[in-house]
C-alpha cells in the first residue's frame, strides 16, 4: 500500500522539531526567570541596606548597629532575603571620608551588606554563586 502525499512521515518530521525546538524553549525560559530571580534578590540586598541604615540612624546604639532596633531589622531582612549576609557599619562624613569614634548629629551612617545568589540555569551556574552587594547611606537626624 502506498503512502499519500504528507501522510505518516510527516507527522514524524514535525515530532522531532518540536523536540529540538523545546529544549531550546525551556531553556531560554529557565534564563529568564534565573534573570528575574536575580533582579528580585538585588532588588533585596539594596532594601535591605536602605531599611538597615534608616533605623541605625534613629537608634545608632553602641557600638553602631547594636540596638535593639537595628538587630530586629536585620533579623526580618535575614528572613526575606536568602542568605544575606551581616552588615558592616560606618560613621561617615557627607564626602563620604571615615570618621573615627561615635557618630553624632548631622554625620552619616554607612551599612554595607552583601548576599550570595546561586543561579538555578545550568550555563550560568557553572561560574558559581555571585556575590550581590549594597550599601547606603542616611543621616543622623
Amino acid at each position: 500500500m502506498r503512502l499519500p502525499t504528507g501522510g505518516h512521515r510527516e507527522g514524524g518530521q514535525a515530532l522531532v522539531e518540536f523536540s529540538l525546538g523545546i529544549i531550546v524553549f525551556l531553556v531560554m525560559l529557565m534564563g529568564l526567570v534565573d534573570l528575574g530571580r536575580g533582579v528580585y534578590m538585588y532588588n533585596g540586598v539594596s532594601q535591605a541596606a536602605r531599611e538597615i541604615a534608616r533605623v541605625t540612624s534613629v537608634h545608632p546604639g553602641s557600638p553602631l548597629g547594636a540596638s535593639t532596633e537595628a538587630l530586629d531589622v536585620l533579623a526580618t531582612q535575614k528572613h526575606l532575603v536568602p542568605d544575606l549576609g551581616d552588615p558592616t557599619f560606618s560613621c561617615v562624613d557627607i564626602d563620604g571620608s571615615s570618621i573615627t569614634g561615635t557618630c553624632q548629629a548631622g554625620q552619616w551612617v554607612r551599612v554595607s551588606i552583601a548576599a550570595s545568589y546561586r543561579p538555578m540555569t545550568p550555563l550560568v551556574g557553572i561560574v558559581g554563586p555571585i556575590s550581590m552587594q549594597s550599601a547606603s547611606s542616611i543621616q543622623i537626624p
